[in-house]
């Protein structure tokens, strides 16, 4: 008796080929089915082989559809039906209008309610807008549910990377007797035991579902974490996370640029390691900080590269701190110059009136030593008369000098070719040696055509040279050499043999007036120099060599001029109609072809749009809010040359960045000077 029980629970649990599976069985077909949406989402979220058309895909894809005995739909995100298979349309004895392509679903949960497949509703309207509604915010789903005709079917719905759902319609009454059989004739089988069976199994898909949820989310996380790198890449910044134990977590390998000679991949890597000592010195304080939750911001100079770095650091009160660090070199030079021209401006007020009563008390000295020396004088008087002409005429001269020192002549860099300008330094300087003191010039920029104000930085050797010679003492060398430091700097380095600069010297030497020759001296060589220096936005280094001697040091930007323009088309940007037609004029008599614009806007839309441009001649001041600096900022790396021109004066604040950006023609000028301009002579 035992012995048939059990061979006949055997044979229920395990039967023969066509029956229905049991429980474990039933699970088993049950992942199937639900495999079927997902499976057709991929589908539908396939590449169509291009050598079969789409009109052979969809049918061979809805001949194998009607094959299997679950009811498919698939609508898209507007309600509108995309395909379904013969079984669907069996199942709910649907009409062909309802189950043609484009046939909305809401003809369809119409024709279900109407015939009654959710069995009577009390407001039938209001259960069509809610089903209408439930689809378009619609969500992965599994049920079962009991039709009006007794039948069983289970309903599981997954959305599709395109948009809109698959739905598939499984008719699983069979299963359910089965397992009600199952249940009534197990009576070894403990109740409790089933029911958590039959739960683990609800349990078992809704964990699928979810899962099919959390790999679309991953899927979108993984695209969104893409991007982000990618805008990270693209940003003129270096930008970096660093962990508590000051090693990079992340970086979008932008240092290399920010910092040359460092690497570009350095996640994992020390930051003292990266950087090298100076420069994680600078930062290190500032680093101690924001690990301990303090934000700060501050620039640094790498003397590595010779660039200025700003650095912001934020804390991540989590672990670590978040960098950000920049390339401000050419708006530290902009600033240098500007400050150094509110100086002078700030020095002219308050020497303009004493000159100018010092100017008058000159005139009437000399004009009362001329008539006296016109008087027959006893004595040496002739001899003190002929000395305070003398003392009266360098105050004048003197007097010229303070003038030029705070409020001279403007700086117009130029293009210059380094080598002929040392030759002719050479030739100058040499003149002003005796024939005991050599000097020696090196050329170590190859021949580079840079943006420099001749005059300036000429005037600026020589006064060099001549304090090198007093300091030789009648014999020695003098060593000139230019070279690039980094392509950020032009350094010009002066040395001599002599006896040096003294302690004093080297506090001192750039102050105005101070002299270490007595009478001889007025104290404005060196004070010139410094002040033509920084208005070019660069800076000036006193030292003493090892061995003997001084050392002088001038650092000047790093400008590529432009090579001289043939004639081409040409972009003029101007808001006055009259300087307009002067220009246009001046610029055709030279061969150019022009196109004009009156404002910044106008100006990017041509350059854009207009193929062939070969300069773009900008005033600073033009129509509407924008400047020319805001032109230059605008136009794309891939744009042709950008020049400018103005009328403002030189110690505008404008006018100081853009002549650091750019080559900036003065008004007014004429034809000549505007030829020669765009030849790349200097500014008038």
């Amino acid at each position: 008796m035992e012995y048939n029980f059990r061979a006949n629970l055997i044979a229920r649990l395990i039967p023969p080929p066509g029956h229905l599976p049991t429980s474990l069985a039933l699970q088993i077909m049950r992942g199937a089915f639900r495999r079927v949406p997902r499976m057709l989402a991929r589908i539908g979220n396939h590449r169509t082989d291009p050598l079969v058309s789409t009109d052979a895909n969809q049918s061979m894809t809805l001949a194998g559809l009607n094959l299997i005995q679950q009811a498919l739909s698939i609508y898209d995100d507007d309600l509108r039906l995309v395909l379904c298979n013969a079984r669907f349309r069996e199942m709910f004895d649907l009409p062909p209008q309802i189950t043609t392509p484009g046939a909305g679903f809401d003809a369809a949960v119409r024709w279900l309610v109407e015939h009654g497949e959710y069995g009577p509703l009390a407001d039938p309207e209001a259960a069509i807008a809610e089903r209408v509604e439930q689809a378009r915010t619609f969500q992965p789903h599994y049920i079962e549910r009991r039709r009006a005709n007794g039948r069983m079917i289970s309903v599981e719905g997954a959305p599709l990377p395109a948009g809109g759902w698959v739905t598939v319609y499984t008719d699983i009454t069979e299963i359910k007797a089965q397992e009600a059989l199952l249940r009534a004739r197990s009576e070894e089988l403990h109740a409790e035991l089933l029911t958590r069976a039959e739960q683990l199994t609800a349990a078992n898909r809704q964990l699928q579902a979810t899962n099919a949820a959390l790999a679309e989310a991953k899927r979108e996380l993984t695209a969104m974490e893409a991007r982000t790198r990618q805008t990270t890449e693209m940003m003129p910044a270096h930008i970096a996370h660093l962990g508590p134990d000051r090693r990079y977590t992340f970086s979008n390998r932008r240092l290399s640029t920010i910092m040359p000679g460092r690497p570009s991949n350095i996640v994992g890597l020390h930051i003292a390691d990266v950087l090298g000592t100076q420069a994680y010195r600078a930062v290190q304080t500032y680093l101690e900080g924001a690990l301990q939750g303090r934000a700060s911001t501050f620039e640094f100079t790498d003397q590595a590269s010779s660039r200025r770095i700003r650095v912001a650091l934020n804390p991540d009160h989590d672990a670590g701190c978040y960098i950000l660090s920049t390339d401000v070199t050419h708006e530290t030079q902009t600033r240098t110059a500007l400050q150094q021209t509110r100086r002078r401006a700030l020095a002219a007020q308050v020497t303009s009136g004493m000159a100018h009563d010092f100017s008058n008390l000159l005139t009437i000295i000399l004009g009362m030593q001329a008539r006296l020396a016109t008087v027959d004088l006893p004595g040496n008087a002739g001899d003190l008369v002929a000395a305070t002409l003398g003392a009266a005429r360098r105050g004048g001269d003197l007097l010229n000098r303070i003038a030029d020192m705070t409020s001279g002549p403007d700086h117009r860099p130029a293009a210059t070719e380094m080598a002929g300008f040392l030759d002719n330094l050479a030739t100058l300087a040499t003149a002003a040696l005796p024939e005991t003191i050599r000097l020696e010039i090196r050329d170590d920029t190859d021949d580079a055509r840079l943006m420099l104000d001749r005059g300036m930085l000429q005037d600026s050797l020589l006064n060099l040279v001549l304090n090198a010679r007093d300091s030789c003492a009648g014999s020695g060398v003098i060593s000139i050499r230019a070279a690039p430091v980094k392509d950020t700097w032009l350094e010009i380095t002066v040395t001599d043999t002599g006896s040096g600069f003294s302690e004093t010297a080297l506090n001192k030497a750039l102050d105005p007036f101070f002299s270490t020759k007595g009478g001889e001296g007025s104290g404005l060589g060196l004070a010139m120099v410094y002040n033509a220096t920084k208005l070019a936005g660069g800076r000036v280094r006193l030292a003493n060599l090892p061995d003997g001697g001084a050392r002088v040091t001038l650092r000047l930007p790093w400008r590529t001029a432009p090579c001289p323009l043939d004639p081409g088309l040409v972009l003029l940007v101007e808001d006055s109609a009259d300087l307009r037609r002067s220009i246009r004029d001046m610029l055709r008599d030279a061969g150019h072809a022009v196109i004009e614009a009156t404002s910044v806007d106008e100006a990017t839309s041509l350059a854009a749009e207009v193929p062939g441009i070969t300069l773009i001649l900008s005033d600073i001041s033009l129509e509407g809010a924008d400047t020319g600096i805001d032109l230059l900022n605008r136009l794309p790396s891939s744009a042709p040359p950008c020049y400018l021109m103005t009328s403002l004066r030189s110690d505008h604040p404008l006018f100081i960045a853009a002549t650091a950006r750019t080559p900036v023609l003065r008004k007014p000028f004429g034809a000549a000077q505007l030829a020669g301009f765009l030849r790349g002579e200097a500014a008038p």
